[in-house]
This record gives structure tokens, C-alpha cells and sequence, in this order.
């Protein structure tokens, strides 16, 4: 682990200068320079006094970082397909559940429709890709055509048909998580 780095980092992070950082430790800004860049070694007191000033701890600053995954490919989408409504959804963020929205891609055939969600708390939006869709919210039906968006409170019974004689694409995004 790069100490040093971790530290600038941190210190970066909460908009400090090393010489405020400095000031604040009753340390030189010369010395800050010199842990950051991992020519000496704080003591264990003057570590655990960086750390605090920083808002963090020992523990969190020596954690195993998960590493974090920012661009997902196709190949790691988890897709179903639902013959009997004719759609095919594509979850394009894995474990979204754990996350405070849930992007999806559903594929609608010709007559097809989603599964028709119960009122739950939360929003939803969408993005038609390809073809049309009909957004339907409490019985009421609006047609979204592609480059169009749509965006409710999903306290009401919705579901997507395709009424269209062509393939319909749309981005879904719910929060919370519910696809």
C-alpha cells in the first residue's frame, strides 16, 4: 500500500492544501510533502492525528478497498427472456440492487408488454431506443416514440406494451431498485 499517496488522496479529497493539513497537525508543510511522497514515515501518533484531521480512521485507511467497477461490458449483463409477454430484459448494471436506481434494457416484440407493476415506492424513467411503446400509469396510455422519454412516481399500477408492428427498445431506470 502507498501510504503516501493514500494520504494526499484523502487530503485532496477534503479540499485541503498540505500546508493547511500542516497548520492543522502543528506539523511543516515540508514534512506533509515528505509522507506524501513516501520519503519518511509518520509515527503511529502523528499517523492516527493525519487520519483524524482527514475524517477517517486506522481501520478504514488500512481496509482492502474493494475494487470498484465502473464500466460493465455485454457479456457481464444477466438477461431473461419472458416468451409468454414477448420482452427480453437486460440488466446492464450487475447487482444493481445494491445501488439506489436499477437500469435495465427491456426489448419488446410486437405485441408485447413488461410485467405490469404494482404501485411501490420510488420513480421511473425511461428512454426509447428503437420503435414505440405505450406507457400505461393507472389505466391511462401514453405513446412514447423513439428519442422520446417518459418519467413518473411509481405509486400507481405501469407497465410498457408495444402496440406498434415493429421491435420496441427501451432504457428503464427505477429507483428504488425493483425490475
Amino acid at each position: 500500500m502507498d501510504i503516501g499517496k493514500k494520504i494526499r488522496s484523502l487530503r485532496l479529497g477534503n479540499n485541503l492544501t498540505q500546508e493547511e493539513l500542516a497548520k492543522r497537525l502543528e506539523l511543516t508543510k515540508g514534512y506533509i510533502s515528505q509522507i506524501e511522497n513516501n520519503l519518511t514515515s509518520p509515527s503511529m501518533q502523528t499517523l492516527f492525528a493525519i487520519l483524524e484531521v482527514l475524517g477517517t480512521d486506522v481501520h478504514a485507511f488500512f481496509s482492502k478497498e474493494e475494487e470498484q467497477i465502473y464500466v460493465y461490458k455485454k457479456e457481464d449483463f444477466n438477461v431473461k427472456v419472458n416468451e409468454d409477454l414477448k420482452h427480453m430484459i437486460s440488466w446492464i448494471v450487475p447487482n444493481a440492487l445494491k445501488y439506489e436506481m436499477e437500469p435495465i434494457i427491456i426489448d419488446i416484440e410486437p405485441g408485447g408488454q413488461s410485467i405490469m407493476d404494482d404501485p411501490h415506492p420510488g420513480e421511473e424513467f425511461g428512454y426509447v431506443l428503437e420503435g414505440q411503446v405505450t406507457l400505461v400509469v393507472n389505466k391511462k396510455r401514453y405513446t412514447i416514440r423513439k428519442g422520446e422519454t417518459f418519467y413518473y412516481l411509481a405509486n400507481k399500477e405501469h407497465y410498457l406494451m408495444n402496440t406498434s408492428q415493429l421491435h420496441a427498445k427501451v432504457l428503464w431506470i427505477s429507483t428504488p431498485p425493483m425490475f
